[in-house]
């Protein structure tokens, strides 16, 4: 890899439309479809953690090496002491005073490599934590991080390490939190559940059970933003094809839990609209709310995008930076999802790998 970051200012924008039936994709504290006010009328809205989570898990099925998001480092620390030799009481005692130098009962996203790092400390140490010092811990950890190894979605989804600043990890992509391109009012389901009564006792026909919840339906325009430069920063040049690969697959399909046994909201792209380039991230707004017109939302929301990039393109001038537009979904250039995945590879420098 050279000195320079060849990527630098280079990103990636992903600009998807994707329609879904009744569903209920991300709840409220009352269970209800999230929403949000935007161009003055109601929309339905899915949080970005709702899709970042399902995406860095899919990650796993494309042949990415994830690191975990927990607060139990100390037992992972733990088990790797145990590994080089450590009783359990030694490891434990380890383990929690490692932890206790880079967490206090938060989140934190850590990897293997970085375990077995800190174990191979404790070791030096003989596995006596009161020898175990926190900045020499957080130099432990900072040599240690091989992103590319087992890190993948740290690089690419960032972390923050509160008690030691030098082990934190910018993030590499962006999400915008998912808006519906046109009004939407959440409707009511009632339902009822019967009880099978097995002993044959029941007397009356009636449920045995009833309630409601709510849903919508929706086409909802996703931005999400792949900062290049940043990304080949954190894996130092390593494993970027495959970093691009399984980020754009998780992508593609991957969306979130809720509810998905019974309403099956499983609908993948159905237009994407994907820019290369160097310079601002520009995403855009669906300020005015698209009306369906008799023939959907699609095909309405496929043309305002269109005309909304199309016009700050033109606004922008050379600020634009466009390096490359590549869709997917138009029927008269049609591409697939490996189709993208081999063209954006080839913005890679030579020594990226």
């Amino acid at each position: 890899m050279t000195n320079t970051n060849p990527l630098k200012n280079t990103r990636i924008e992903f600009h998807i439309l994707q329609s879904f039936p009744v569903t209920c994709l991300n709840r409220d504290d009352v269970g209800a479809p999230k929403t949000a006010i935007v161009g003055g009328v109601p929309r339905a809205r899915v949080s970005s953690q709702a899709w970042k989570r399902p995406v860095r898990l899919a990650m796993q099925d494309y042949g990415a090496k994830l690191g975990v998001r927990t607060k139990h480092i100390a037992e992972l620390i733990a088990k790797s002491c145990l590994n080089l030799g450590a009783n359990e009481e030694q490891a434990n005692a380890c383990g929690e005073s490692i932890a206790s130098h880079i967490s206090k009962d938060t989140l934190l996203f850590f990897t293997e490599t970085e375990a077995n790092a800190f174990a191979s400390y404790a070791a030096e140490k003989e596995f006596d934590a009161s020898k175990l010092k926190d900045k020499e811990t957080h130099k432990v950890g900072k040599k240690a991080l091989n992103l590319a190894v087992d890190g993948i979605d740290i690089a690419l989804f960032g972390r923050m390490v509160a008690q030691a600043a030098e082990l934190n990890v910018e993030a590499a992509c962006s999400f915008a939190h998912a808006i519906s391109t046109h009004k939407v009012a959440n409707e009511v389901e009632f339902f009822t559940a019967v009880d099978d009564d097995p002993m044959g006792i029941r007397e009356d026909s009636g449920s045995a059970h009833m309630g409601s919840l709510e849903f919508n339906s929706a086409t909802y325009y996703r931005y999400v933003s792949l900062d290049l430069g940043q990304l080949y920063q954190s894996l130092n040049g390593q494993n970027m094809a495959g970093a691009i690969e399984s980020f754009v697959k998780a992508l593609y399909l991957a969306v979130p839990t809720a509810r998905q046994t019974t309403m099956a909201g499983l609908s993948a792209w159905d237009y994407a609209k994907v820019l290369v380039r160097k310079g601002q991230s520009l995403q855009a707004s669906f300020d005015n709310p698209v009306k369906a017109k008799g023939e959907g939302y699609l095909a309405p929301s496929i043309e305002a995008l269109n005309a909304d990039l199309a016009k700050k393109e033109q606004m922008a001038g050379s600020l634009f930076g466009k390096q490359a537009e590549i869709e997917l979904g138009n029927v008269e250039k049609p591409k697939n999802i490996d189709d993208l995945i081999a063209q954006l590879q080839t913005f890679l420098p030579a020594d990226a790998e």
